[in-house]
């Protein structure tokens, strides 16, 4: 209970002390919140880029071509291994030659060439789609159905998947190296800042030693100004977050919109806001703990 109170005295310290340098204390926290707002903003994208992949990952296309002589029974008998290949996974549709053909004769450039053909020159096929795979699944079925009797090609396109796959494991390290440098940075932020508080306080430090002071008691009020900096901080860096999500929110929809896509930029959720918090927090900690054992040594 003692050291609660403790804590509640030079938090209140700290708040105190921030109040009275309002622009100091904001310029010092404008600085953490855009440093902080970058990644933020980055890890809302790779989210909202991660959902975006399962959207569009959701029903993924194989397409099986039959030998043009395969036999009505082949067909059917090769329908009910490709389902059986699935099981629930996925749906499969039957594409015969002669409704190939009907959809071509529809265009009006292809009719007179499928015209003077002799006979029907397409394959009965089968539109695998399934409901969720990757890349590996893609060419694990690909290669199930190329064994199938009668088949004569299998197509698939698993390199989009393993495009996109790439791509974000690429920006989730790429988020991981910059949010570590600009941690490192949020920490010296707060580390010469604490070292400034230190330096316009020396007096104070020096007379509350002479009565009595322990370096715990003087060190717990920067320690909650580094944490109090940081959480500040972090607010601004959500806010810049949330608004970089409405600024980007229209952009992104007609883009998806261009791919017939339906895709709603989604801002940071509670947990991400609740993380993002405790991080800055922590990392103001951390750079006032480390100015203060620095420089409250050298203060006599």
């Amino acid at each position: 209970m003692n050291w609660l109170r403790l804590q509640m005295r030079a938090g209140l310290r700290a708040a105190r002390q921030m109040l009275r340098q309002p622009f100091n204390t904001l310029l010092a926290a404008l600085v953490v919140g855009i440093a902080a707002a970058l990644p933020a903003t980055g890890y809302m994208l790779l989210g909202n880029l991660q959902r975006l992949a399962g959207t569009v990952s959701a029903a993924p296309e194989i397409s099986v071509f039959m030998q043009p002589a395969a036999s009505a029974d082949t067909v059917k008998d090769t329908e009910k291994k490709i389902r059986a290949l699935l099981a629930k996974d996925g749906r499969v549709e039957l594409i015969s030659r002669d409704t190939a053909l009907k959809r071509f004769r529809d265009n009006e450039g292809l009719s007179e060439i499928l015209d003077a053909l002799p006979e029907n020159p397409f394959a009965d096929a089968f539109v695998v789609r399934l409901k969720d795979a990757d890349a590996q699944r893609l060419e694990a079925l690909r290669s199930e159905l190329s064994k199938l009797p009668e088949v004569e090609h299998v197509q698939l396109d698993s390199d989009w998947a393993k495009r996109l796959d790439a791509l974000i494991a690429l920006g989730r390290q790429a988020l991981t190296m910059l949010a570590g440098v600009l941690g490192l940075g949020l920490v010296a932020v707060t580390f010469n800042t604490i070292r400034l508080q230190l330096l316009t306080q020396r007096d104070e430090i020096e007379v509350s030693r002479l009565l009595g002071a322990t370096d715990a008691w003087i060190r717990r009020p920067f320690h909650w100004f580094g944490a109090l900096q940081g959480l500040l901080g972090g607010v601004l860096a959500g806010l810049l977050a949330l608004v970089a999500t409405r600024m980007l929110a229209q952009p992104m929809g007609e883009l998806a919109g261009l791919y017939s896509l339906e895709f709603v930029l989604r801002p940071l959720a509670a947990l991400d806001w609740v993380v993002l918090l405790a991080l800055c927090a922590l990392l103001g900690w951390l750079g006032a703990s480390a100015s203060v054992r620095r420089h409250l040594s050298r203060i006599a």
